[in-house]
């Protein structure tokens, strides 16, 4: 068997031009504000990317750049900033910060009607709750990548390896609410490559390059890798060997070209969704 391979810079294309449409029909331009603490090249390149896309979708962007050595009270300062600017609708604090400074203390600052990342404590409880709220952005793209592959996720087993609150929690959320038998995976299971062969729908969000094997897919499941880590060669690799799983699952992403751009087509979709919600 060869998978099928799901292409995310496509599907995240349809997103962002949905996105766009929106924009244009609102009568107003939604704000976008991203603060970048340091100069991290990686947190760097994907802001600038971020600025490109929200430019290209009819969102005003701005950045808001802070030194390395920033106190914690003068980021919190900005943070409160922003949450009182009426032409920005959307905050984004880019993550890793520096040491010394709290993230969950600096997420938990941001107004919760402006928290497009979908961090802040607010947003991660309506979530679980069932309740509107804006959701992450990475789990929201995965669940947008199944639907455009046509996934039937209501009944079917899903496993979601890893526990972060950033991308496995709240997948977890999102499938069990799209009705799916979900698991979560991690570290301290058990036999976890017999749990991942039990899933119909594998999300794997690790972090660690090339974990999930070829032997731990079932045949013609669909597997999602988040992950993005440096291989020994210094190649971009996912979670998945993807090779291997390719040969054996039904449909698949890669890494990069998969979860990636669908991440930022889900923050823009976001920032819209805060921008109407805020204006009602």
């Amino acid at each position: 068997m060869t998978a099928r391979i799901i292409d995310g810079r496509i599907v995240a294309g349809t997103v962002r031009a949905a996105v766009a449409a929106r924009v244009a029909a609102l009568g107003f331009q939604p704000g976008l504000a991203v603060v970048l603490v340091g100069e991290d090249p990686a947190s760097a390149v994907y802001v600038r990317n971020k600025d490109r896309a929200a430019a290209a979708a009819g969102i005003a962007a701005q950045t808001v750049r802070l030194p390395a050595d920033v106190g914690e009270a003068a980021l919190l300062a900005e943070v409160a900033r922003l949450n009182a600017d009426p032409s920005v609708d959307g905050i984004l604090v880019q993550l890793p910060l520096p040491s010394g400074i709290d993230p969950q203390r600096v997420v938990a600052a941001i107004d919760p009607g402006k928290d497009v990342d979908g961090f802040h404590p607010l947003n991660v409880g309506a979530l679980a709750a069932g309740q509107p709220g804006l959701v992450p952005c990475t789990p929201l793209g995965v669940m947008r990548l199944l639907e455009a592959v046509g996934v039937r996720i209501a009944g079917a087993r899903a496993v979601v390896l890893g526990r972060s609150a950033i991308v496995g929690r709240p997948m977890a959320a999102l499938l069990l609410a799209a009705d799916a038998t979900v698991t979560v995976a991690h570290s301290r299971t058990r036999d976890l490559p017999a749990e991942c062969r039990r899933a119909e729908i594998l999300v794997a969000a690790v972090g660690r390059p090339e974990l999930v094997r070829g032997d731990w897919i079932a045949p013609g499941a669909v597997v999602i890798d988040v992950g993005i880590n440096r291989g020994a060669d210094k190649r971009l690799v996912g979670d998945v060997a993807f090779a291997e799983a390719a040969a054996v699952a039904g449909a698949i992403t890669p890494v990069p070209g998969g979860v990636g751009p669908m991440t930022i087509a889900c923050l823009l979709e976001n920032t819209v969704t805060a921008a109407v919600r805020r204006r009602r």
